[in-house]
């Protein structure tokens, strides 16, 4: 350690700024790049939840057609599984317009809840044994499920995304740029308490 005895050279000193500037602008580039896999990763999940919503939407109609419920409950599930439908339309026309807005998050959750109140016990016990009705409510059980998982992970990105815009470093260089903070999707995805287990 006699270079400190003898103290630092003006080249030293160069040196040593540049291998600090060095490690900031590698540790900034680092940090932007992540945050923009992170956005991607969101993106990427919105699509996903959004498919699968419309995969749920196709399995309610089926349900709704096959003859198997009453007019009633039938005519419910249409026009939600027809809402749905057509706010996914919608959003993928509006690119500007985030796919999950709060209106839209209120359709999926009457589907949800008009799928509860149609398949009740005394409907499932009609169903029971019913080939046709098995294969239909399995495809509506399948797909409810996907919606629960697609939402979670859409949730768990957009969190990461926001823990990491929270940092000091993001906000002090403007590492995020314009992209829009994303936000979570919150609307009843629960499963139909007859098709549980």
């Amino acid at each position: 350690m006699s270079w400190w005895r003898d103290g630092v050279s003006g080249a030293e000193w160069v040196a040593l700024l540049v291998l600090l500037l060095v490690l900031v602008g590698w540790y900034l580039s680092y940090s932007a790049a992540r945050l923009d896999r992170l956005h991607a990763r969101v993106e990427g999940t919105r699509a996903a939840l959004d498919g699968q919503v419309v995969r749920r939407a196709e399995a309610v109609l089926e349900l709704a057609n096959s003859g198997l419920l009453d007019a009633a409950s039938s005519l419910m599930l249409v026009s939600l599984a027809s809402e749905s439908l057509s706010a996914s339309d919608a959003a993928e026309t509006d690119t500007e317009q985030q796919r999950f807005t709060h209106d839209r998050e209120s359709i999926e959750s009457a589907l949800t809840e008009s799928l509860d109140l149609t398949l009740d016990a005394e409907t499932m016990a009609a169903l029971d044994g019913d080939d046709v009705a098995a294969a239909v409510l399995a495809r509506v059980k399948a797909t409810g499920q996907r919606v629960q998982l697609a939402r979670r992970f859409h949730n768990e990105a957009v969190t990461d995304v926001r823990r990491m815009r929270r940092k000091r470093v993001v906000h002090l260089f403007r590492l995020a740029g314009h992209a829009i903070l994303p936000g979570t999707v919150e609307f009843d995805d629960e499963l139909p308490t007859a098709l549980r287990g």
